[in-house]
């Protein structure tokens, strides 16, 4: 059955009325037609057929001559004019201006069950957005992005998904940390499904340029099509929009806060207003549990994007979001609200999702106080947050404090005995905890399942996607496809794949794509 291509976005939207693909200033559009590059020799990697499903393709579609040339960019479909969006947007914290898709081009718009997904090409070439790179992708990039977008899925985070994954037969010179020593590397592209591709930039483009007709008809665009839950019209439409964008990032944050999730990247042109996460790139798990820890390098001196600061920043950029929607409801006072009302929300929501990871299922006042010094307390030495969270719930009420400190003994990576001097922290931590789990009222056997229902026993951690990338270079992708399938199902226990509930090991913690990652990464 052929894919049914409903392009609307591209319909109903301004195009930029200069067709050359060259590097350029875009006024007036919300897009560029540009024709992806033709890879000399494309060949399958990997696919995702409830992905492909999720569109309207079977797998034997999926996994013909037809598609492989598609979704790598070789030819394009009856009824389809490739784009390239234009956005703007704020990069470590400063004003960039126009940014647009610099390695991502669209497919086309298509429509399955009633719902419209967007095909995106990432690394498929040049476009009028790439300013001075060549809008390529990497092998060991597109083996991350392909990873992540379905593992972030199964942990039940909103974001993109990834369709393919294919070798585009070409390589590509990359300096991947920035110092000087190029190499030529692997090409591939990932193709990326995504109700839209709108983020907080788009609307940030024509505020900047105080283009306020097609700032308005974006916005119309946008809540017709993606919102439309939201009635009325004028003002108080573009208010609710803003504060629906609001509720869903603080959904997402949240979840990435769950799992120890770090973006790296958090621009507002990373943003979606869809509230889902987008554009994997010096991505990270936490390891061991440190606020301050970020997966950039670009990052590393002022730790902008670290794990700690996501909801504050993902807060500063719905301020920029909702400067540049202001001048559609000309008062600022409603959108002070949404903002302010995030910050009472995400307080709320944060101590309710830490309340669920720690199994206290019947919340007392006291738990705030529980929670925060868990959060110090975990601070003090290296110790996993996957693992943990993970075996904390085979603690119960009956638990002695000597028992369930052994329990947690295999999260910490610098000592088989909890470390002599925060010993006592944690003894003293434990003794509350296991107070405060007799005055559950929910049975031990609910609690585990409601515990292991949030607290993730499998993630993607760096090093795992590592040794995929390294064995994919060789052309065995055996780990790629293993990791897939473990990520699947990152609740159950999977007793065959016992292998990735583990620390990181000793020779990840400095290796180049383990700990440093750039955003070429």
């Amino acid at each position: 059955m052929p894919l049914h291509i409903n392009n609307r976005f591209s319909t109903e939207l301004p195009a930029d009325t200069d067709t050359t693909n060259t590097t350029r200033q875009v006024h007036q559009a919300c897009f560029s037609y540009v024709a992806p590059r033709i890879p000399s020799n494309p060949s399958w990697i990997h696919y995702s057929p409830e992905v492909g499903a999720l569109i309207g393709l079977t797998e034997e579609e999926l996994q013909s001559e037809e598609y492989l040339n598609y979704l790598s960019g070789k030819t394009i479909l009856n009824g389809t004019q490739p784009y390239a969006m234009a956005y703007a947007g704020h990069q470590f914290g400063n004003w960039a201006g126009q940014l647009g898709d610099g390695r991502a081009i669209i497919l086309t718009e298509v429509i399955h069950n009633n719902q419209q997904y967007t095909l995106q090409l990432k690394g498929a070439g040049s476009t009028p957005y790439s300013r001075r790179a060549d809008g390529l992708a990497v092998l060991r990039s597109s083996i991350r992005e392909h990873l992540c977008s379905e593992a972030m899925h199964y942990l039940g985070v909103p974001t993109t998904r990834s369709l393919s994954l294919i070798l585009t037969g070409d390589e590509v010179l990359r300096d991947m940390l920035y110092d000087g020593h190029p190499a030529l590397e692997k090409g591939a592209v990932v193709c990326r499904v995504a109700p839209s591709f709108i983020r907080f930039g788009s609307f940030e483009l024509f505020a900047s340029r105080n283009d306020i007709p097609n700032l308005k008809r974006l916005t119309d665009y946008t809540i017709q099509h993606h919102f439309p839950q939201i009635k009325g019209s004028g003002k108080e439409q573009y208010i609710t929009f803003f504060q629906t964008v609001a509720q869903t990032t603080l959904e997402m944050i949240l979840h990435w806060q769950r799992v120890g999730f770090v973006h790296g990247v958090m621009n507002t042109d990373n943003m979606s207003i869809h509230g889902i996460t987008i554009d994997y790139g010096p991505y990270g798990w936490l390891d061991d549990f440190n606020l301050n820890w970020t997966p950039n390098t670009t990052d590393r001196e002022h730790g902008r994007y670290r794990y700690g600061s996501q909801p504050e920043i993902a807060l500063w950029n719905l301020y920029q979001l909702a400067n540049a929607l202001y001048p559609l409801i000309d008062e600022a006072a409603p959108l002070e609200a949404v903002l302010n009302q995030y910050k009472v929300d995400y307080d709320k929501l944060y101590n309710a999702m830490m309340r669920s990871k720690l199994g206290l299922l019947t919340p007392i006042e006291e738990d705030v106080v529980l929670i925060e010094e868990l959060i110090q307390t975990l601070q003090f030495e290296e110790i996993d947050m996957t693992l943990f969270f993970r075996n904390l719930s085979k603690i119960n009420q009956k638990t002695s404090i000597e028992e369930a400190l052994a329990t947690i003994e295999g999260a910490f990576y610098n000592s088989p005995r909890l470390i002599n001097e925060t010993n006592q922290l944690w003894a003293d931590w434990m003794a509350t905890y296991l107070l405060r789990l007799q005055k559950e009222t929910t049975s031990n056997d609910d609690r585990i399942i409601q515990m292991n229902a949030v607290n993730p026993k499998y993630v993607l951690r760096n090093y795992m996607a590592q040794l995929a990338i390294d064995t994919a270079n060789q052309g065995d992708y055996s780990v790629l496809t293993e990791l897939y399938k473990v990520l699947q199902n990152p609740y159950s226990e999977q007793v065959e794949n016992e292998k990735w509930f583990d620390k990181r090991p000793d020779w990840a913690r400095n290796k180049v794509g383990c700990s440093m990652l750039s955003c070429s990464s």
